[in-house]
C-alpha cells in the first residue's frame, strides 16, 4: 500500500512539473541545478534595485524640485551622483571573484555588504532632504544639507552597483550554460517589474504628500529593499572553502582585467555596449517632453508612453529568450535591436512634421524592443564570455560600461536639447532650424548616428563568431514557459 502511495505522489509531481514546463512563465529558465522557485527567489535582488532606480531617478527627483523646491541644478548633480560607482563594477565584480573567506563564499558577502550600504543610504536620505529644502525647525548652514544628502546618494549607488554586479554574477554561477539566456531575461523582466511596480507603490503612497509620509516611505523602501535580498540570498550560493581559502593563489585586478582585454572581441564588444547603450537612453528624459510640447499629447496620453515602452521591452525580452534558446547568435541578434532602433528613432523624427501620433506611439513601443534585444543579447554574449574568465569581472565590466553610458547620454541628452534650442531661438542655425522641435531633432538624428556606430563595432563580432551547431542545442518550445513574464 505504501509503495502505491508512493508510485502516485511520484507520478504527480511527475505531472504537476511538466504541466509548469509548459504554461508557467520562466519555466524553462529553470534547471537540475537551479529550479524555478529557487530562480524566482534569487531573482528578487532585482526588484529591490529597481525600487532603488525608481527612488533615485524618479519620485525623489519629483519631490525634491516640486514640493520641497530645491534647485533644480543641485537635483540633478545629487541624481547623477551615483554614478560615480558605475565605473567600479569590474572592480566589484572581480574582487567577489576573488574575495578570501574561511566560509567559502565569494558573492554572497558583496551582495550583503551592498544591501546594508544601500539599506543605510535610504535611512538617511528623507532627514537629508529636509535638512537640504531647508524646512527645518531651527536654522541650518545649507552646507549640512547638501553634504548629508551627497551621503545619502553616494551610499544607495554604491550599495545599488555591489548588490546588483554581485548578483548577477552569482545567477552566472548558479546556471547551467544552456539556460543562461533565459535566466538573463527572467533577472531584466524583474528589474523592469519592480521599477514599475515600485513607481506606482510610490506614486499612491505619495498622493497626499507630507513630510512625514516622504520619511516613512523611503525609510519602509530602506527595509523592504533588504528583506527582499535576505530572502534572495537564503542558500543559494554553495560554500567552496577551496576558491575563498586565504592561501588559496589569487589574480590581481591588472591580470584579471588585461586577460579579459586580450579575449578576441571584448574590446570591441564593450565599445558597442556603449555606444548602443548611450543611442537608446539619451532619450530617456526627452521623450514625454515631446509628446507634449509638440504633438499637444495631454498627460494621460504621455503617460501611456511608459506602458508602451515596457511592453516593447519585454516583448524584446521574449525575442531574445526565444531566438537565443535555440541557439541564435547574440551578437548578431543585439545587431538586430540596433536596426529596430533606428527605424523607432526615424518614426519618432516623423510624428513632428507629419502630426501623427501613431508614429510617435509605434516609435516609442519599438525603442523598448530594440533597446530590450539589444541589452539581453549583449549581456548574454558576456555571460558565454564569462566561461573563460571569472563571471564577477566580465559582469562588472558590462555593467560598468552600461550604467556609465546611460548616465552621460542621459545628462548629454538634456545639455543637447537645452543648447540647440537655445542657439535655435537666437536664429544662429537659420530660419529652417528656428522651431520649438529643433533641440528634440538634433537630439533624435544623434541617437540614429550612435545606433550606426555601434553597429559598426558589433557587425564584425556576429560575422566571424563560429556558427552554433543547432542540433547540440535544447530545443525548447516557446510558449508561455518560454515568454519572460
Amino acid at each position: 500500500m505504501s509503495e502505491k502511495r508512493t508510485y502516485e505522489r511520484k507520478r504527480f509531481h511527475e505531472v504537476w512539473q511538466g504541466l509548469g514546463t509548459a504554461w508557467l512563465p520562466f519555466a524553462d529558465a529553470a534547471s537540475e541545478r537551479l529550479p524555478l522557485r529557487r530562480l524566482l527567489r534569487l531573482s528578487l535582488f532585482q526588484v529591490s534595485c529597481g525600487m532603488a532606480m525608481v527612488l533615485l531617478t524618479g519620485t525623489i527627483n519629483r519631490v525634491m524640485i516640486v514640493e520641497l523646491g530645491v534647485l533644480t541644478w543641485l537635483v540633478a548633480l545629487m541624481v547623477s551622483l551615483p554614478l560615480v560607482f558605475a565605473p567600479l563594477r569590474a572592480l566589484i565584480g572581480h574582487k567577489s571573484d576573488t574575495h578570501k573567506s574561511l566560509l567559502g563564499w565569494r558573492r554572497t558577502p558583496y551582495i550583503w555588504f551592498g544591501s546594508l550600504i544601500m539599506f543605510g543610504g535610504l535611512a538617511i536620505m528623507p532627514f537629508a532632504l529636509l535638512v537640504l529644502s531647508g524646512d527645518t525647525a531651527r536654522p541650518v548652514p545649507d552646507w549640512i544639507g547638501q553634504a548629508g544628502a551627497t551621503i545619502a546618494f553616494l551610499l544607495v549607488g554604491a550599495g545599488l552597483h555591489t548588490t546588483q554586479t554581485a548578483g548577477l554574477a552569482l545567477a552566472t554561477d548558479l546556471a547551467d550554460e544552456d539556460t543562461r539566456p533565459r535566466v538573463v531575461a527572467l533577472l531584466y523582466v524583474t528589474l523592469l517589474l519592480g521599477m514599475g511596480a515600485s513607481a506606482l507603490i510610490f506614486g499612491w503612497l505619495l498622493s497626499d504628500f507630507t513630510q512625514v509620509k516622504l520619511i516613512k516611505m523611503i525609510q519602509g523602501a530602506a527595509v523592504v529593499a533588504m528583506v527582499l535580498n535576505m530572502v534572495a540570498l537564503w542558500k543559494q550560493e554553495p560554500r567552496n572553502r577551496a576558491l575563498t581559502h586565504p592561501d588559496a593563489p589569487r589574480i590581481s585586478f591588472s591580470d584579471a582585467w588585461r586577460g579579459l582585454l586580450a579575449s578576441p572581441g571584448t574590446m570591441r564588444l564593450m565599445v558597442a555596449v556603449g555606444l548602443g547603450t548611450a543611442a537608446f537612453s539619451m532619450q530617456d528624459v526627452l521623450l514625454e517632453p515631446y509628446g507634449g510640447e509638440l504633438l499637444g499629447m495631454s498627460v494621460a496620453e504621455t503617460t501611456r508612453l511608459t506602458a508602451l515602452f515596457a511592453a516593447g521591452s519585454l516583448l524584446g525580452f521574449a525575442f531574445a529568450a526565444r531566438r537565443l534558446s535555440r541557439g541564435g547568435e547574440p551578437h548578431r541578434l543585439a545587431a538586430f535591436g540596433i536596426l529596430i532602433g533606428v527605424v523607432a528613432f526615424c518614426a519618432v523624427i516623423m510624428a513632428d512634421p507629419t502630426g501623427e501620433v501613431g508614429f510617435f506611439y509605434a516609435g516609442t513601443g519599438l525603442i523598448g524592443l530594440g533597446g530590450g534585444l539589444f541589452a539581453v543579447c549583449t549581456l548574454t554574449a558576456v555571460m558565454r564570455m564569462a566561461r573563460e574568465h571569472d563571471s564577477g569581472i566580465a559582469l562588472g565590466a558590462w555593467g560598468a560600461v552600461q550604467a556609465t553610458a546611460m548616465g552621460l547620454a542621459i545628462a548629454a541628452g538634456g545639455a543637447i536639447r537645452d543648447i540647440t534650442s537655445s542657439i535655435a531661438a537666437k536664429g544662429w542655425l537659420g530660419p529652417a532650424m528656428d522651431t520649438a522641435s529643433s533641440g528634440y531633432l538634433v537630439v533624435y538624428h544623434m541617437e540614429i548616428l550612435l545606433l550606426f556606430a555601434a553597429l559598426a563595432a558589433i557587425g564584425p563580432l556576429a560575422r566571424y563568431t563560429p556558427p552554433i551547431d543547432t542540433e547540440q542545442q535544447p530545443q525548447t518550445k516557446f510558449g508561455l514557459a518560454a515568454h519572460p513574464g
